[in-house]
């Protein structure tokens, strides 16, 4: 499929994989496996969208930056599982809405990079791409990419599955914490596993994204020409795309007529990536553009990507309180124009780490440090991602 490393519109941000035999044989016994998600649960998060793009319902998405391979990242789905179903009940009590749950789990494997390489004490490597590409020590051999780490993917995910349903399955409406569903999505990013696992519906002959219930587009990869939103196209999944402040009202107009042209609800939802201080300015044009040709888009704030800062020791960090903001600051601009806002897409884990700056259990700069676990960005811990649906519960629940 796409392997061109030159980062052209066509094929961004993927791969310079050195071994194209092995690529071929590994994307041809990708092809006989079977889709990770049944068609019936795609198509009923499709239906649970459009509730929530009609202000109906509330969409809750979140999970890692980047998922890892091994046992210790299946451990941590208990914690993220129960950490996002926990924010659930508390939003759907705090706003009288239901709550979808979609978890970043599952196929979150493969990350866009802003260099294609990365250079310590005068030694220059790829950069860390997910570990369905490479690996994140900072070694020659770690950090070529390997195109049988997608199989690796691919059965990590489905471990992934299989642990989420024995939870939901055991924590269900009786529980208390839901209805029991909970689906998953994941980036589009890496196009040779994301094509290679379509899918056919024999019943209806829609095709379908195999790996994930949800998938979106990034900022970096939403090209108008380019291969994710050509790929996004093709398959019937409800699909998103990532949408920041340099982003104009006539590309967002032109999005929908590429990946919604029949305005279908639940199909389509754009995922907001403004930073505390630009939302005010960058916003509002867009919704009203959008909301203009009538399409039933869903619209979701990720406070997360637009307030990233360095730490004092060099490391990314996120702070709670400018998180809190750009989630007020998205409600008030909706509700001010007559429209939906439809959830929130979030980095967090369901364990303590100290990575974000803040919360009623407050994490301060100085401890960044201590637990600082992500592969990449910083994430919420279970004490701040709580804190936030609390804060999100208010919000929706009053409109202030």
């Amino acid at each position: 499929m796409i392997t061109d490393p030159t980062g052209s519109p066509q094929s961004s941000q993927q791969p310079h994989w050195p071994d194209l035999a092995t690529l071929n044989a590994v994307t041809g016994r990708l092809r006989t496996r079977p889709a990770l998600v049944p068609f019936s649960e795609t198509g009923r998060l499709r239906e649970r969208l459009a509730t929530a793009a009609a202000g109906k319902a509330f969409l809750l998405q979140g999970g890692h930056c980047a998922e890892m391979f091994g046992p210790d990242a299946l451990r941590q789905v208990d914690g993220n599982v129960t950490v996002l179903r926990q924010m659930a009940r508390i939003i759907s009590y705090g706003s009288s809405l239901p709550a979808i749950t979609v978890g970043r789990m599952a196929g979150q494997y493969a990350k866009p990079r802003s260099r294609p390489t990365e250079k310590r004490d005068g030694v220059e490597l790829p950069a860390y791409r997910g570990d369905a590409v490479n690996g994140l020590g900072f070694t020659a051999p770690e950090r070529t990419p390997d195109p049988r780490r997608m199989e690796t993917a691919y059965d990590e995910s489905a471990a992934v599955l299989d642990r989420i349903r024995a939870l939901t399955a055991r924590r269900g409406p009786s529980s208390g914490e839901g209805d029991g569903e909970f689906y998953v999505s994941h980036e589009a990013l890496l196009l040779d596993y994301e094509g290679a696992l379509v899918r056919t519906d024999s019943d209806t002959g829609r095709r379908y994204a195999g790996s994930g219930h949800m998938v979106w587009i990034g900022e970096r990869t939403r090209q108008l020409n380019g291969a994710h939103v050509g790929f996004a196209a093709e398959v019937a999944n409800p699909v998103a795309v990532k949408i920041g402040p340099e982003a104009s009202a006539d590309e967002l107009v032109a999005l929908i007529g590429l990946l919604d042209p029949n305005q279908e609800p639940g199909r389509l939802t754009f995922i907001t990536r403004m930073g505390a201080d630009r939302i005010h300015d960058a916003l509002p044009t867009l919704v009203e553009k959008a909301a203009a040709t009538g399409s039933p888009v869903l619209w979701v704030c990720d406070p997360m990507h637009g307030n990233t800062r360095i730490g004092d020791n060099g490391a990314k960090t996120r702070r709670l309180s400018d998180i809190e903001a750009e989630v007020r600051s998205f409600v008030e601009i909706h509700r001010a124009l007559g429209t939906h806002p439809g959830g929130v897409h979030l980095e967090l884990t369901g364990h303590y780490v100290t990575e974000c700056v803040g919360g009623s259990e407050p994490v301060a700069v100085e401890d960044l440090g201590r637990r600082y676990e992500s592969a990449c960005d910083p994430r919420l811990n279970r004490s701040q991602a709580l804190d936030l649906a609390y804060s999100v519960a208010d919000l929706w629940g009053r409109g202030s």
